[in-house]
């Protein structure tokens, strides 16, 4: 929430994107917090046109972490990609945000550890997750950023471990940089989403801790991931732009379930992997990509109590009500 240096960039960013949208067409500006296919909605309506047919112009910006989030609290982009744990915690504190489209209803975040690592400790990969977890102790685990969603993952499974949070040293990263290190053997896993878990899973290096496609943290699914939100009085303000944004992605989510050699080609346009790496993100984002993308109470209220389990709330700090903070009304 404190990521202000990562905002001002944001914003720097963002003017340089921005450029007068042709005539009659409005303009958005969209934050995302990483480079994974987590977001695979918004390459697929960007590849496909969804925006652009609709008269909507969307500049998309990269900004780490919760960065991208401030970004939309601080009034610098209109739109970002964030997840439920970090919309619950900000108006938690008073930033009022709305929950406009779920994009992926799991968390979205595979831990990964190496396989020697595993092959070494005797790793059981049908073990509960709370025996899974612990070789997560005494090791380096690469995530998306402080506090964000691949990092309160890393900590709520741990605590179901009876891992204390100070014996896994977590370190922030983005691909193609913890791949690197993952190679190296610089860092013992990572925390992330297709392509890159199942890279690492079909490349043999890697061995599966949890698994994010069997909803595992399981006390925590569904949960909103690669959700679309806005400041609470935008929409209001600009119906017509968030009518047209969410749209955007509502058809962008029935396109994945419906067109899959299509679908398949945006990600190998963007992401220059083999094959079977391709095809296995698909399946897995396939089967987490609702259809339409609306936003549940028991999505964000799953959102807050991951929140508490990795330590970023407290029990009192848990939002009272869901309903208020979801507009589900741009996905029908």
């Amino acid at each position: 929430m404190k990521s202000f240096a990562i905002v001002a960039l944001g914003i720097v960013g963002v003017m340089a994107l921005a450029q007068p949208a042709a005539a009659g067409e409005e303009s958005a500006t969209l934050a995302v917090p990483a480079i994974n296919l987590g977001f695979i909605t918004r390459y697929v309506a960007e590849d496909e046109g969804f925006w652009k047919k609709q008269g909507l112009d969307v500049k998309v910006q990269h900004i780490q972490g919760i960065g991208s989030m401030n970004a939309v609290i601080a009034g610098s982009v209109d739109f970002s990609m964030s997840s439920g744990p970090s919309i619950t915690r900000a108006n938690a504190r008073g930033q009022k945000l709305t929950a406009l489209a779920t994009s992926i209803s799991e968390s979205d975040e595979y831990i990964i550890i190496r396989k020697e690592i595993a092959e070494a400790a005797h790793f059981d990969p049908n073990a509960s997750l709370a025996e899974r977890g612990k070789i997560l102790k005494g090791k380096t685990i690469a995530t998306g950023g402080a506090a964000a969603i691949p990092d309160i993952v890393l900590k709520a499974v741990q605590k179901i471990a009876g891992v204390p949070r100070d014996d896994v040293t977590t370190t922030p990263m983005q691909p193609p940089e913890f791949m690197a290190a993952f190679s190296r053997k610089a860092i013992d896993g990572f925390v992330s989403g297709p392509p890159f878990s199942q890279q690492a899973l079909i490349e043999g290096t890697g061995v599966l801790v949890s698994d994010s496609a069997k909803g595992e943290p399981k006390q925590y699914s569904p949960v909103s991931s690669a959700l679309l939100l806005a400041r609470a009085s935008f929409c209001p303000e600009h119906r017509s732009i968030c009518q047209k944004m969410v749209h955007g992605i509502v058809e962008a989510a029935k396109f994945i379930h419906e067109h899959k050699p299509e679908t398949l080609a945006i990600i190998k346009k963007n992401f220059k992997l083999e094959d079977k790496v391709v095809e296995a993100s698909y399946e897995a984002l396939k089967a987490m990509t609702p259809v339409p993308p609306v936003t549940t109470p028991k999505s964000l209220e799953n959102a807050d109590l991951l929140n508490i389990a990795a330590g970023f709330m407290t029990e009192k700090d848990k939002l009272p009500s869901y309903a208020a903070i979801i507009d589900n009304e741009f996905t029908k």
